[in-house]
């Protein structure tokens, strides 16, 4: 990554994908509180890369793609980490996890074809969720979070069918666009103007 890339947004999510392989780590050697500790501290990068980026005005495309990719890591990894060490949170939501996941690739087969990339939109539902994520891996530490997961999972099918909507009826717009509602006011405000 050149100089003019390395902002300290871009490198707290780097960092987040360089230090994500520690958490496994931390978890398959039985070291919870270090996971525990690691997975909160690195999961705050994805708090900070966006606020820096917007409060400094370093937002950049590149910035916006690394996030996203470290964010898809980071997610995929929270999953795999409640599926291994929270099993019984997540077993009574088998149906509306093959949900998840059959939207989830829905989405990005979409974006595939009608953009002809692969993208992961950062709605508010998303973000939303994102957040709800990190704070279910926590609290799943130290009390029941099936309930949560559920609930987690039912915006996740709503926004992935927000994000599939966006792409069908407006195409390739900026990935940081809070919901299809903006989208419509947007229109309409250029229409009457």
């Amino acid at each position: 990554m050149s100089k003019k890339y390395m902002t300290i947004p871009n490198a707290l999510s780097l960092s987040r994908l360089i230090f994500l392989p520690l958490l496994y780590l931390f978890i398959l050697a039985d070291h919870l509180t270090a996971f525990l500790i690691g997975y909160i501290l690195i999961g705050a990068t994805d708090f900070f890369d966006g606020l820096i980026a917007r409060r400094f005005n370093m937002t950049s495309e590149i910035g916006k793609a690394l996030d996203s990719i470290a964010d898809l890591f980071f997610y995929i990894s929270s999953a795999w980490f409640l599926y291994y060490l929270y099993p019984q949170y997540l077993a009574p939501n088998s149906v509306l996890l093959i949900m998840f996941f059959s939207l989830f690739f829905l989405s990005f087969v979409v974006s595939s074809v009608l953009l002809h990339k692969p993208v992961m939109m950062h709605t508010f539902l998303l973000r939303l969720n994102g957040v709800l994520v990190y704070l279910t891996v926590i609290f799943s530490q130290f009390t029941n979070t099936t309930l949560l997961i559920a609930a987690i999972l039912v915006i996740y099918l709503v926004g992935f069918s927000e994000e599939i909507a966006i792409f069908i009826r407006y195409g390739d717009v900026d990935a940081d666009t809070p919901s299809i509602m903006t989208l419509m006011r947007r229109n309409e405000r250029t229409r009457h103007s």
